[in-house]
């Protein structure tokens, strides 16, 4: 999955945070919403701009981030 095509950063949105393109939905938002409980069907409800495709952005997005702060410690 390209994420350039999903997730964007401009520091003129959100001050900066990884978003879902098009949106001002962060990819914490995203996040901390799934974490608290909620299914993604419940996310894409309450979320009209976000589709599937977006929550795998975001995943996708939040893992590689994990992998480099994995690599930067080791």
């Amino acid at each position: 999955m390209n994420l350039e095509n999903k997730i964007t950063i401009d520091p003129q949105i959100r001050s900066g945070k990884p978003c879902i393109k098009g949106t001002r939905i962060t990819v914490y938002d995203v996040l901390e919403y799934l974490a608290g409980g909620n299914s993604e069907a419940e996310l894409l409800e309450d979320f009209p701009d976000l589709s599937h495709e977006d929550v795998l952005a975001v995943l996708a997005f939040a893992a590689a981030r994990e992998r480099r702060l994995a690599a930067s410690a080791a």
